[in-house]
This record gives C-alpha cells, sequence and structure tokens, in this order.
C-alpha cells in the first residue's frame, strides 16, 4: 500500500491496569471505532515508583489497547477512551496517538467507513 493511502490512519496506544481494556474498547466503539486489540503487558518501573510517586498500589500488569482509526475522528476516539479510563485521573493509565507511515493487510477496513 502506499504511503499517501496509509497517511489517513492513526494509532492510538492506551495503556491501563489489568481487567480495564475492555471497557475502554467498549467507549472507543460507542464513540465509533471498529474495533481494537487488547495486549498483555507489564510495567517495568521500580515498585517505589508506584508507591511513592504515584501513590498507587504496586501491580505491574497492564493492557495494552492499540486501536486504528481515520485521522478525522481519532481526537474523538481518544477522548472517549480517555474519559472511560479516567486517564486524567494519577496512575490510571496513559494514552497517545502516533500517525501511520505504511498499512497493509487491512483492506477489508480501507472499504468501510471510519
Amino acid at each position: 500500500m502506499n504511503e499517501t493511502t496509509a497517511k489517513r490512519y492513526k494509532i492510538i496506544v492506551t495503556i491501563v491496569g489489568k481487567g480495564k481494556a475492555s471497557r475502554v474498547v467498549a467507549a472507543s466503539k460507542k464513540a465509533g471505532a471498529k474495533g481494537g486489540t487488547i495486549l498483555l503487558g507489564r510495567g517495568t518501573a521500580p515498585a517505589s515508583v508506584y508507591l511513592d510517586i504515584l501513590g498507587i498500589n504496586f501491580d505491574p500488569e497492564k493492557e495494552i489497547v492499540l486501536t486504528l482509526a481515520d485521522e478525522d475522528i481519532a481526537d474523538h476516539l481518544l477522548q472517549a477512551m480517555l474519559d472511560e479510563g479516567k486517564l486524567d485521573l494519577p496512575g490510571n493509565g496513559v494514552a497517545f496517538v502516533l500517525p501511520v507511515k505504511n498499512l497493509a493487510g487491512i483492506i477489508r477496513l480501507l472499504k468501510m467507513t471510519f
């Protein structure tokens, strides 16, 4: 696929505590996403960072949500995910958006409206 087509898409990466990703994905779908991918992960920060700096219990298990979105709705989806995950509060997770440079393997999705 050429770079021009892929520039229309962004990937939203959301990292939350274990057990919270399903709600974040549901909120993004309600806001217009076609789906998402949930990966399991484990944080590597020392326990003191969690307890002393963030003021939360040490739980390194995380869920990472990957959501491919048309750039026109990426900000709207991100806001829905932030609201559901309460990511504006310390210790609840983090989310960020990255541009997609090249894209392959999802021709079916390109024919759908995001």
